[in-house]
Protein backbone atom coordinates (compact mmCIF):
# COMPACT_ATOMS: atom_id res chain seq x y z
CA UNK A 1 0.00 0.00 0.00
CA UNK A 2 1.36 3.40 -0.97
CA UNK A 3 1.15 6.43 1.34
CA UNK A 4 2.27 10.01 0.54
CA UNK A 5 5.42 11.45 2.15
CA UNK A 6 3.62 14.66 3.13
CA UNK A 7 -0.04 14.82 4.12
CA UNK A 8 -2.36 17.55 5.42
CA UNK A 9 -3.81 16.36 8.76
CA UNK A 10 -5.19 17.76 12.00
CA UNK A 11 -2.51 18.38 14.65
CA UNK A 12 -3.81 17.92 18.23
CA UNK A 13 -1.20 20.32 19.64
CA UNK A 14 -1.64 23.17 17.13
CA UNK A 15 -5.39 22.40 17.00
CA UNK A 16 -5.51 23.05 13.25
CA UNK A 17 -4.79 21.30 9.96
CA UNK A 18 -1.08 21.43 9.10
CA UNK A 19 1.32 19.62 6.78
CA UNK A 20 2.73 16.44 8.34
CA UNK A 21 5.64 14.29 7.22
CA UNK A 22 4.93 10.55 7.23
CA UNK A 23 7.26 7.75 8.30
CA UNK A 24 6.57 4.02 8.77
CA UNK A 25 6.15 3.34 12.50
CA UNK A 26 8.46 0.61 13.79
CA UNK A 27 7.74 -1.70 16.70
CA UNK A 28 9.56 -0.85 19.91
CA UNK A 29 11.93 -3.23 21.67
CA UNK A 30 10.28 -5.70 24.09
CA UNK A 31 11.18 -5.41 27.77
CA UNK A 32 13.24 -8.40 28.92
CA UNK A 33 12.02 -8.09 32.53
CA UNK A 34 8.31 -7.84 31.74
CA UNK A 35 6.11 -10.28 33.69
CA UNK A 36 4.87 -12.10 30.59
CA UNK A 37 8.39 -12.51 29.19
CA UNK A 38 9.69 -13.94 32.49
CA UNK A 39 6.72 -16.33 32.66
CA UNK A 40 7.35 -17.49 29.08
CA UNK A 41 11.06 -18.11 29.74
CA UNK A 42 10.23 -20.06 32.91
CA UNK A 43 7.88 -22.28 30.88
CA UNK A 44 10.64 -23.11 28.38
CA UNK A 45 13.25 -24.19 30.96
CA UNK A 46 13.88 -27.85 31.70
CA UNK A 47 12.43 -30.83 29.87
CA UNK A 48 9.05 -31.08 28.22
CA UNK A 49 9.77 -29.56 24.81
CA UNK A 50 8.60 -26.25 23.49
CA UNK A 51 5.45 -25.23 25.38
CA UNK A 52 4.65 -22.00 23.58
CA UNK A 53 6.11 -19.80 20.88
CA UNK A 54 5.35 -19.17 17.21
CA UNK A 55 1.76 -19.82 16.18
CA UNK A 56 1.13 -21.94 13.10
CA UNK A 57 -1.81 -19.84 11.85
CA UNK A 58 -0.93 -16.34 10.70
CA UNK A 59 -3.22 -13.37 10.15
CA UNK A 60 -3.85 -12.33 6.56
CA UNK A 61 -2.53 -8.84 7.10
CA UNK A 62 -1.84 -6.36 9.86
CA UNK A 63 -3.10 -2.86 10.47
CA UNK A 64 -0.34 -0.56 9.28
CA UNK A 65 0.82 2.37 11.41
CA UNK A 66 2.31 5.64 10.17
CA UNK A 67 4.17 8.15 12.35
CA UNK A 68 3.08 11.68 11.48
CA UNK A 69 5.29 14.64 12.45
CA UNK A 70 3.83 18.14 12.38
CA UNK A 71 6.06 20.54 10.45
CA UNK A 72 5.09 23.51 12.66
CA UNK A 73 5.33 22.20 16.23
CA UNK A 74 7.32 18.94 15.56
CA UNK A 75 4.74 16.94 17.58
CA UNK A 76 4.51 13.26 16.60
CA UNK A 77 1.36 11.16 16.57
CA UNK A 78 0.35 7.81 15.11
CA UNK A 79 -2.15 7.09 12.36
CA UNK A 80 -3.58 3.61 11.81
CA UNK A 81 -4.19 3.23 8.09
CA UNK A 82 -7.58 1.71 7.24
CA UNK A 83 -8.41 -1.89 8.01
CA UNK A 84 -6.15 -4.92 7.56
CA UNK A 85 -3.82 -4.58 4.58
CA UNK A 86 -2.33 -7.41 2.56
CA UNK A 87 0.91 -5.56 1.86
CA UNK A 88 3.33 -3.50 3.94
CA UNK A 89 2.93 0.24 3.80
CA UNK A 90 5.31 2.12 1.51
CA UNK A 91 6.01 5.87 1.72
CA UNK A 92 6.11 7.32 -1.80
CA UNK A 93 7.93 10.51 -2.76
Amino acid sequence: MKFPKEVNKHCPKCNKHTVHTAKVASKGKARALAMGQRKHERKLTGYGGKVAGEKSVRKQGKRQKVMLTCKECKKKHELVVGSRTKKKIEIKA
